[in-house]
């Protein structure tokens, strides 16, 4: 679920239709800024928000965009600068020794597993699978932009790609931890 919440921004401007992308720009910041609220709201510091504030950012300065030159030229091209600012967001998270999934496995996982080099190690493996899921995608709609080709298996596959890894990854490590005898939950 908080994958969901983390990326609703992202998910709502896809599939808001393309004609409307000003509107899908607003609502997608609006959902980022509720994001935000929520989770400092639940006491999460700034740090553990690097992907929402990123969203925040990027869907502030679209929306602006958007509305003053709705025309624009870039318009064409915001599925794979979505997919871009996705990655260089994600990227910088592992840059800065913050890989953003880390805040999101906190979410679900007990406290004693927070510093254990296993559980971060993890997060660092799944955040630059995100990431590369991300700039493959942005590579892939930027091809797509003028093709006539539908765009929505690239966008829809830069997310699914990392969500099938995220599960079948950390289910294998819990199934590996079990063999082992080690607590994961």
């Amino acid at each position: 679920m908080s994958y969901l919440r983390t990326f609703a921004p992202w998910i709502a401007f896809a599939v808001i239709p393309s004609q409307q992308w000003q509107w899908a720009a607003l609502v997608a910041l609006l959902l980022s800024v509720v994001e935000i609220a929520r989770q400092t709201k639940a006491g999460r510091k700034w740090d553990a928000l690097i992907i929402d504030i990123g969203t925040a950012l990027f869907f502030t300065a679209l929306t602006a965009l958007a509305f003053a030159d709705p025309d624009t030229a870039l318009h064409d091209y915001t599925p794979a600068l979505s997919s871009g600012v996705l990655a260089v967001i994600a990227g910088v998270s592992l840059a800065v020794r913050r890989p953003f999934t880390l805040a999101i496995a906190k979410n679900s996982a007990p406290r004693e597993l927070w510093e254990h080099p296993g559980f971060i190690r993890t997060a660092y493996v799944i955040t630059s699978v995100w990431t590369a899921s991300f700039a493959v995608g942005a590579i892939a709609l930027t091809f797509l932009a003028h093709s006539g080709t539908p765009r929505t298996i690239a966008q829809v596959a830069a997310f699914v790609v990392p969500i099938v890894f995220t599960i079948r990854y950390v289910a294998h490590l819990q199934s590996k931890a079990k063999s082992a005898g080690i607590a994961t939950s």
